[in-house]
């Protein structure tokens, strides 16, 4: 390690101002960033001691959501394995290792290359405006590169792929101003062009076996399998059982199937304090509510269908953990972060049961509560302000 940090101080100079390469300074500032501490200090005040930077806030991201990652991999071999009549035999035999490892490599086949284009296209695009603005090369994307293929379906063509991060990097980010200036989250606001552009393809092809004959394979169909049954009318179950639904063993986008591994992250979010834990909570605590009132007030079986089944099903606890609680984009007072939350959870149930055209709901609610989220911190801190003031007699 001596040897490299060597060996990047001495190339420093054709990088920094006055050096022939200095217009790529930003290349070189994220390469020795992202492999050691920075080596500047602030020299006047104030001061700001703290271990957590930037670069440590999205590797404790990434760190959260290698677990979903993981498990992407193999679901989504698993569920492929389910569709392919090749693979019967195996599929009978059960999670053998062999089978475990088939699965993994076959939802790598499909994961890689949709990861690879997003990095490769979204991080040029935040190459090219670091240069242009002069501005070092942020770690956000890290956290971008992987969140977007993670919310794709496996079938998507790579050139959407690519319009997609396109797409999120400059409208979701970059014409805001960069990193820490977005007010919409960038990688649902990538997948919410594609889905608007692209509905066919956003939605993927999904698989699964026919009920009770665990050898017969049907082939792929579009759509969202289970909140599209349920609103044709099937009753929740029918496809796979609720714990079934919280493991992940279930078709759909990538890395949105298992609630059990986004708790996993949400803890490792939570102490560490990257995550809010006020967000989360106040997520489930509107899908509760609105679950129950609609389930009160019922006229067709999807607005029967209990809120833990909606907890389980979709996007909604990889949205919760993982993009509502973006730092950048959503609330930032502790009340604020209550009322965010609610709405989120609260917006889901709505959009999935009241809209018979999207029978999803998580993209769209944390999008329009992130266009929310400055108006609400401002209501939250005019009060504080008008309470201090009655508190101190000035009202």
């Amino acid at each position: 390690m001596k040897f490299l940090r060597r060996q990047l101080d001495r190339i420093a100079p054709l990088f920094e101002e006055g050096g022939r390469l200095q217009k790529l300074y930003p290349l070189y500032e994220a390469l020795d960033s992202f492999l050691y501490s920075p080596g500047t200090r602030t020299a006047t005040a104030p001061h700001v001691r703290d271990a957590n930077d930037l670069k440590r806030t999205m590797i404790t991201v990434v760190i959260a959501l290698t677990p979903v990652t993981l498990w992407t991999l193999f679901n989504t071999g698993w569920q492929a394995m389910l569709a392919d009549r090749a693979y019967a035999d195996a599929v009978a035999a059960g999670f053998t290792t062999g089978n475990v490892l088939t699965a993994t490599l076959i939802g790598l086949k499909a994961f890689l290359p949709l990861y690879l284009v997003t990095i490769a296209v979204g991080g040029a695009i935040e190459t090219v405006f670091a240069v242009v603005r002069k501005h070092d090369i942020n770690e956000g994307f890290l956290v971008t590169s992987l969140l977007f293929p993670l919310i794709l379906p496996p079938t998507l063509p790579l050139w959407q792929a690519a319009l997609g991060i396109t797409f999120g990097v400059l409208i979701g980010k970059e014409i805001f101003g960069g990193t820490g200036m977005n007010v919409l989250n960038p990688a649902l606001t990538g997948r919410a062009f594609l889905f608007f552009a692209y509905p066919g393809e956003i939605s993927g092809e999904v698989w699964r076996l026919m009920p009770g004959d665990p050898g017969r394979l049907v082939d792929g169909v579009s759509g969202a399998t289970t909140l599209a049954r349920w609103y044709e009318g099937a009753v929740p179950g029918s496809d796979h059982s609720w714990w079934e639904a919280f493991v992940g063993l279930t078709p759909g986008s990538m890395g949105e199937t298992s609630t059990l591994l986004c708790l996993v992250g949400a803890l490792i979010l939570i102490l560490s304090k990257v995550g809010s834990w006020r967000i989360m909570l106040g997520c489930l605590l509107g899908l509760v509510t609105v679950g129950s009132l609609l389930n009160l007030f019922a006229v067709n079986s999807y607005m029967a269908v209990p809120w833990y089944w909606h907890l389980v099903v979709g996007g909604f606890a990889f949205g919760a953990v993982f993009m509502a609680t973006d730092p950048v984009s959503a609330a930032q007072t502790d009340l604020g972060r209550w009322i965010y939350g609610f709405l989120i959870g609260a917006l889901v149930l709505l959009v999935r049961v009241l809209n018979p055209a999207y029978p999803e709901g998580m993209m769209l609610a944390i999008l329009f509560m992130n266009v929310f989220a400055p108006t609400i911190d401002h209501f939250v801190t005019r009060a504080n302000v008008r309470r201090r003031q009655r508190r101190l007699g000035l009202q």
